[in-house]
Order: structure tokens, then sequence, then C-alpha cells
């Protein structure tokens, strides 16, 4: 039976929660099965063709087979290549010929229901006429591919949307030219300026895809006018300076300045700094007649392409949810925000790199997830028809790059980035499509590369005949501003005008940079309460009210009118609810629980990514109940008051480590005030997203002052799993960190990530704690428990986690002058040396040391805690791992600084090994065996 004050506690949670209808007004972070987090893309319907219509079309079946076909075939008679050095498809030529359909000159048909004209009812067109406008829609400078969709609403949709806009007289107003070759023209500027004062700089210039300025300045026109308050923007080194300088209104000035040289940031910053091609920018933009000002957010990036992708992603998501809040906490605004409605996530890609690099495809898996999709990216891939000296042909095995794209159904629309106002009219489209279905869809923008990869590359060592082409034409700003001429929109010298002030700035500017001073462009807005960190803290109250703990302890397995497998009744939340009562023996599970619940009282709102994570690997967490009769889910932690103001995401991913990890980094870059976790099935599954692990998460800080509170949870510990699923690789962490080496250097730890090794539930609680009450943020890696799960002597104390509590970098046994040797070590290991300890009664001489927290490594506390055991002689390091691996490295040559003079550390553990553990269980025993025993000898 339970206490009375839990079952009638328990007995209070239960109430059934409403489950709303679909009419329902409801808060933005639900649906019907009231999990936090869990969005839909709302579901777009079109009505049917009439009868007439669908009359029409069986009596016209020839004609309607032919223009399907044209539909999905006409982007392979399309005039994409500026260089013309693709050539049409002989099949698609074969397959769109009338003559295989039945067809014949001089028939007239009624295209209704078959044929967009923008008309209403029958309307008789003859052959002549429906070729000529299937030619002009499809096969000319723009190719779109919408016939893989498999939702026939989408497919209806953008055929209309496409026969409307592309068989009209596509007339481009005055102004609109005037602004494109604007664009064009400062672009061509900047590229030929960088070139003159700056010949021996990188600086990837968009000489040859200049229209890709035109893509950016129709995507911010369009938002602006659909209300879309942020752009988030992820992309390559490409054409990044002409963006930055230009649209993005970025300080030539301070561009300048990096280029000769100097820091980005003040002399008073600490931080590493990044390259020119790097370099990120915020800016609030107004278009006339926008519906309000659009924000755009250019990220950092790093040199490993695509990788910013899912980090953009993730920081659009975040951004969206952190308005959707805001709106529903707001009397003036609907609550009914659909994701994807305020916010819009843009990649550019290379297309070489879209095509070959990994994280592209397993970015697009998450863009439908319920608790991933940020609702709808844009997709535009500046198409240079080479990768670095790769050609196409090498460098992907399908027709186009962007067919990669189709494992989501995304539609595609190339364009020739020679055609400024169809490059204008295809990003419309796209932009209306995303809209309108908030999924993901492509824009391939075929245009060349002037240069090489580089401007100091010569690119005609490996293509020799494309570049011939490519020196032989003019370029993309002289062609448009021609023809603008020509039409009578503006004059040589309107034009002469924008290029020489356009020139003369940028002179002003690099005389400006020469006194020009660097701010700190960070922890504005939602980071404004934060601090730049010069000095770590390890310590700080995380403890919570007991009464506060057991309320978030037994709400944590509140059911909700859900009935749970009868099993979680029995063994984890009875068990639960009597360990609340008597305060005694909480599993990790449950304290964890605690951090989470507690923290979510606090204003905090809490994200756990990964796979499995609301079971957990292990079947140990349990943060969602799901119904066993129709999978109705809850998440009790969302319900431990009605009002508390945090919530708890359970984001169950993909398999997917790459894509997700730099999701939950670019999540974590939005807010502070979020706890992001991503734990990995087993430690070692990180592997896989090893690119995000060195490029931000261990150094987004120092190159960018971009902080992130991520925390990686990773199980680790050597229980016979064998070469995988046994180490987190704690090595590999350690090393990237970069706490002090020398005891005696006056510098403050200021570690850029921590590493820890926690061994008590009560630890795992305050760590979680300690990465939201601090006043700055870092990443933490935690090598978590697996067998300590449920290991019966890893328990902690409700008092262990109340007021005046912390965190302890360093968990010692008691002072003793009896100890002979002190032992050293990390995590698991600690329980079953206990165990031998007493078994061998060898307690008085020899002392227990555990590093809970390896970096920054704690050098105070293990000075004061030798002290404690004055009349050691022998010190020794333990660990599972061999030696190679696991923290000795890191460990040893810091600790010897502390021993007492003339004393040596010494080494117990596994030898040397080309893996982290051997596979064979009975080697596997002897050597669990021999670590063992080599503390003792």
């Amino acid at each position: 039976m339970l206490p009375l004050l839990l079952r009638s506690r328990q007995q209070q949670l239960r109430t059934v929660l409403p489950r709303p209808t679909a009419a329902a007004t409801r808060p933005y972070h639900y649906t019907s099965n009231q999990v936090y987090g869990y969005r839909e893309p709302v579901a777009r319907s079109l009505p049917d063709y009439t009868e007439e219509q669908l009359s029409n079309r069986a009596q016209a079946s020839n004609l309607l087979r032919f223009v399907t076909y044209y539909r999905s075939l006409g982007h392979r008679l399309a005039a994409l290549d500026p260089l013309s050095l693709t050539p049409a498809d002989p099949s698609a030529l074969y397959q769109l010929d009338p003559k295989r359909y039945g067809l014949s000159e001089g028939q007239t048909f009624d295209v209704d229901g078959i044929l967009n004209t923008g008309s209403s009812g029958p309307q008789r067109m003859g052959l002549d006429e429906i070729v000529a406008r299937l030619n002009k829609t499809y096969a000319g400078s723009v190719g779109f591919e919408f016939a893989h969709l498999p939702n026939v609403a989408e497919r209806r949709w953008c055929n209309e949307l496409v026969e409307k806009t592309m068989a009209t007289e596509r007339g481009t107003d005055s102004d609109a030219k005037k602004r494109m070759m604007y664009l064009l023209s400062r672009s061509e500027v900047f590229d030929h300026f960088m070139a003159k004062r700056f010949p021996q700089v990188k600086r990837y210039g968009l000489e040859g895809a200049e229209s890709m300025m035109i893509v950016m300045d129709e995507l911010f026109k369009a938002s602006s006018g659909a209300n879309v308050r942020d752009v988030v923007i992820g992309m390559p080194h490409r054409g990044r300076l002409n963006l930055l300088t230009d649209l993005l209104k970025y300080n030539p000035a301070s561009l300048f300045n990096k280029i000769k040289g100097n820091s980005e940031f003040p002399e008073d910053v600490p931080g590493a700094g990044d390259v020119l091609s790097h370099v990120s920018q915020s800016v609030d933009l107004e278009y006339p007649g926008g519906q309000s000002p659009v924000h755009v957010s250019l990220l950092h990036n790093p040199s490993h392409l695509e990788a910013i992708n899912p980090v953009a992603a993730g920081k659009a998501r975040a951004k969206q949810f952190d308005l959707l809040e805001r709106m529903t906490q707001s009397s003036t605004s609907s609550p009914e925000c659909d994701i994807g409605d305020r916010v819009l996530c843009v990649q550019l890609h290379g297309d070489s790199a879209f095509a070959g690099q990994g994280v592209v495809m397993e970015t697009l898996a998450l863009s439908n997830l319920p608790h991933y999709t940020c609702g709808g990216s844009i997709h535009v891939i500046v198409n240079n028809q080479i990768g670095y000296t790769t050609q196409s042909f090498n460098a992907r095995s399908t027709i186009y790059s962007s067919d990669v794209g189709k494992i989501i159904d995304a539609p595609v629309i190339h364009v020739n980035a020679d055609f400024p106002e169809d490059v204008a009219i295809a990003t419309k489209i796209a932009f209306e499509y995303r809209n309108k279905f908030r999924k993901d869809v492509i824009i391939d923008l075929i245009a060349y590369r002037r240069m090489g990869h580089n401007e100091l590359d010569e690119p005609a060592f490996t293509q020799p005949v494309m570049y011939k082409h490519i020196r032989g034409r003019r370029s993309v700003p002289k062609l448009f501003e021609q023809k603008l001429i020509e039409e009578g929109v503006v004059s040589q010298q309107q034009i002469d005008s924008i290029r020489d002030q356009y020139s003369a700035h940028l002179d002003q500017q690099l005389e400006s940079s020469y006194t020009y001073k660097p701010e700190a462009d960070t922890l504005k807005g939602k980071w404004s309460d934060m601090v730049i960190c010069k000095a770590d803290v390890t310590k700080i109250d995380t403890g919570v009210s007991l009464e506060t703990l057991k309320q978030v302890g037994i709400a944590s397995v509140a059911s909700h009118g859900v009935t749970p497998h009868s099993r979680l009744a029995k063994f984890h939340i009875t068990p639960r609810l009597n360990k609340l009562e008597s305060g005694t023996g909480l599993d990790w599970a449950t304290c964890e629980a605690l951090a989470f619940g507690s923290l979510l009282l606090e204003n905090k709102h809490v994200r756990i990514s990964g796979q499995d994570v609301g079971r957990g690997t292990f079947s140990q967490r349990h943060a969602m109940l799901v119904d066993q009769s129709d999978e109705h889910t809850v998440i009790p932690l969302n319900h431990i008051t009605p009002t508390q103001p945090g919530k708890l995401e359970i984001a169950n991913s993909n398999l997917s480590e790459f894509a997700v990890l730099g999701f939950e980094v670019g999540v974590s870059w939005e807010n502070p005030n979020r706890l992001c976790i991503w734990e990995a099935q087993f430690g070692d599954f990180f592997n896989g997203a090893q690119i995000i692990i060195d490029t931000f998460v261990s150094s987004s800080e120092s190159k960018w002052l971009r902080q992130t509170g991520l925390v990686m949870l990773l199980p680790h510990g050597y229980d016979g799993a064998g070469p995988e699923h046994s180490s987190c690789k704690i090595e590999r962490f350690l090393q990237l960190t970069d706490s002090k080496f020398e005891y005696d250097d006056p510098t403050p730890d200021n570690c850029n990530m921590h590493v820890a090794y926690p061994t008590t539930p009560a630890q795992m609680f305050h760590l979680l704690r300690r990465q939201m009450v601090r006043d700055y943020r870092r990443p933490l890696i935690i090598a978590g428990p697996k067998t300590l799960l449920r290991h019966p002597s890893v328990v902690s104390n409700l008092s262990e986690m109340g007021p005046g509590t912390s965190f302890q970098p360093v968990l010692s046994d008691a002072p003793s002058d009896s100890a002979k040797r002190v032992v050293f070590l990390s995590g698991k290991l600690y329980y079953d040396l206990v165990k031998e300890r007493e078994a061998k009664g060898v307690k008085d001489s020899v002392a227990f040391v555990r590093l809970e927290e390896i970096a920054p490594f704690p050098w105070e506390e293990v000075k004061s805690t030798l002290a404690g055991f004055p009349n050691a002689k022998e010190f020794v390091w333990v660990q599972e791992e061999p030696q190679n691996q696991g923290s000795y490295t890191f460990v040893a040559p810091r600790l010897s600084q502390l021993l007492p003079e003339g004393a040596k550390l010494r080494y117990a553990g596994r030898k040397t090994l080309a893996v982290p553990a051997t596979g064979i269980s009975a080697r596997y025993k002897a050597e669990q065996a021999a670590v063992i025993a080599g503390a003792f000898a």
C-alpha cells in the first residue's frame, strides 16, 4: 500500500487531461495527444475536378497523357545551362513528340481540367498553341520537377501556379528590373574591388552566380510581405561576402579590418576568431509594402561543407517556438499560429556538396518530423556545375545535384542564372509553395564559377573547355545591364553612376578600416542576462527545497488518465513514490526527473533529443507514458502545476547523429533558458557527429563568441559489450578542452567545455541544474551510466539535493592518517573497487578519490583532498579503458604536479589497444579482474 500522502497526491494528479477536438483552440505546443512540441505540417487540400472536367479528361485522354508527360519531362528540354555545355535529353525529345500520343497538327481540344490557362470553364485551343504553351512553361529557362510529389493536391496546386505564371507574358515592372540590376552590378563591383585591393585574398566571390542576390532579395521581400518575422540562413563560403556587405548591410570597414589581419573581437574579449568566409550578421530589413520588417540572421559556418544545415534548421525551429510562446501569452495575438508562419529557414548549398555530403540527406530527413520540422526550408543550390576541380559526372550518380531532395519528395525548380527575371519568378514560386504547404523546396540556380575554387586557383588546368567558354562570355550583370539599356529602362550613365558610387563607398570604407574598432557581437536580446565567462564556476548552489523535490517526483509518474504498462506501474511508478516518501534510495532516473521538473518550475524549458529518449535506451527514463489501449501519450512533467512556466519536450529522433546533434546546437543557440540535451543511444554513437563536435560544440564560443549550454549524454562503461557500445571515447572530448595544463599558471581556468563522469544520481541532478543556474553557458559532456542505472548502491537521498547543496567536482573517502595508498579514478569502476576493498579488508589503508568532473581539471579540490591523506606514499590512477584511451593521458600530467615531492603516479588498467574493448568474453573478464586487482597490487 502506498503511504496516505502519496496516494492522495497521486490521485490528484491522475485527473484525466482533456483531449481537445480538432476544432478546439489549444496552446501552440499541443496537439490532441497532449505532447509538447509535437508539430505536424498542416494538411492542405484542393477541391477535386468537377464532373465536367473529369468527363473532358476522359474524352481527351491522349492530350491528358501528353500534357502529363510534358509536366514530368519538360525540364529535360529546358535551356538551363548558361554555358550551353549540357545538351537536351534525346529521350525526352522522343517522349514529348505529340505523335506518340496520337495527336496531330490541326486538332483542337477543350483544355478545361487538363491545362491551366487562368480561365475557368471550357476553352478550346489548337495543338500548336498547346505545345507552344507547354514549351514556354516547362522548357524555357526554368525547369520544374513536381511530378514525383505523392500528394495529388500538391501536384495540382504546383501545376496551376506554374502554368498560370509561366505561360503568360512575364513582364517585370521597371522598378523591379532596376532593383535586380542594382544588386547584380554592385555584386560585380564588390568582386572587382576585392580583386584589385586584396588580390591575394581568397574571397570565394560570386562571379558567374550573381543571380543568387536576386534569389535572396526576393525571399526577403516575400517574407516581409507574408509577415514572416525572421529568416535564418545557413550558407557556405561562395558569395558570402557579397551577400553580407550588400543585402545584409555588414560594415565593409569591419571586413577590411579583418582582411588586414586584425581580430574581429575587442582587445579585452578572449577568442581565437575565425576566417573571413565564416563571418555572420543579423540585421532588420524593411521592404515597401511589407507587413513587417524581417530580421535576417546569417549564421556562422565552419569550413566543413553543409554542416551548418541542421544548425540553421534547429535555430529556426527554436526561434519559431519562442515566438509562438509569446504570441500564445499575448491577448492580442492568435495562439493558432502554425509552425513556419513567422520564421523561414533558408539553406544555401554548393552543387557538389549537396549531392555528396551525407549531412544534407540527414537534415532533409528531419524536415517533416514532428519534433524537428521548422515549417519548411527553402534550399538554394548555387550550382557552379563543378566542385573544386571535380566535374558533375564524377561528383554525383544522378542527373541533377538536386535529386537527393527527392528522398523527402521536395519539389525542385531549376533556373538558368543568366536570366535574372526568371530567377525572381522561380524564387516566388518556391516561396509560395513553402508558405502553402510548410515543406522543403529546392531552387537549383544553375550558374558557373568565373574563377577557380578560390581566386588564386587556375581552373583551366583541369577544365580547359569549360573555362574557354566562361572566359569568352560577358558577365551576368553586364548582360542584364545591356538588356535594360535596349529596353529603355536605364541608361549607360545611370549604370555607371551606380557602379561608381558603390566603388567610392567601398574605398571610403577601406579608409575607415584603419581606425575601425570592433565590438563584441554577442549576448544580446534573449542572451542579455548572460556574461562572457572569465573563470569557470564549478560549484554553485543548485539545491532545491525538499517540498518542491517531492512535488516534482510525484508528478513525474502521474498518469493523467493514461493506462501505463502494468510492469511500469509495478517496477517504475510505485517504487519511485515509495522512495520519495522515505526520501532515500533515489535512483538515477528519478534524480534526473527531479532536475528537469525543478527547472521547469523555474521558467526554464528542457528539450531532450535522441534515439529512444522518451523511454530511455535502457528502459530507465519513462518521461513519457503511453496508454496501452490507444497509444495516447502524456508527458507527466508538463503537468506538475496547472500554470508551470516551463515545458519538457521529448524529441525521439530518427536514426541520425550528425544532423540531430547539429539541430540541437541550433536550438541551444537561440535561447539560454532552454536546457538542450542530446543523448546517444550508446556513448560511441557520437562518432557520426564528430564534425559537429569539432566545429560547433567545442569551439563556437572561441571562434564566434556563440555560447551553447548543450548537454551530451553518452552512456559509457565496460560491461562486456565489445569494441562498440563500451566507450564514449572520453579521451577525445578531453583532448578538445583547453583546461590549463600547469598548476602554477596564474590564469584562471576558463575551459571551453566541461567533461564529467558522475557516480551518483545526486551529482547528475546538480550537473544538469548547474547548466541553467550559472550566468553563462558552456557545453557539458557527461559520460553517463549503463549498469549504474539500476545498481543497488547507486542511489541518493533527497537531502543531497536540498537547499545549499551543489555539484562536487571531487568525491573522496574521509580524510585519514592511516591511508597509505590513494587511488584516483572516475565512473562506475568505483563500485567494483569498493566491493573488492571490503573483501580484502584494506579500507583503512586504501583511499579512493573520484574525479567527478575531469575538465576543467579540479586542481584545488584535488590538492585539498590529498592534504587529508598525509601519510600516503602510493598514488594510483585506475581506469577500465586502455592506457591510450580514457582519461589517463589527460589526468596524469596534471595529477603528477600535485603529488608530494618525489611521488609518482602509477597506472593500473588495460594496456594500449587499437579498439576500446575486446569482443571475446573470456578475455574481457580476465582483463576486468586484472584492472581491479591492479588498484591494490
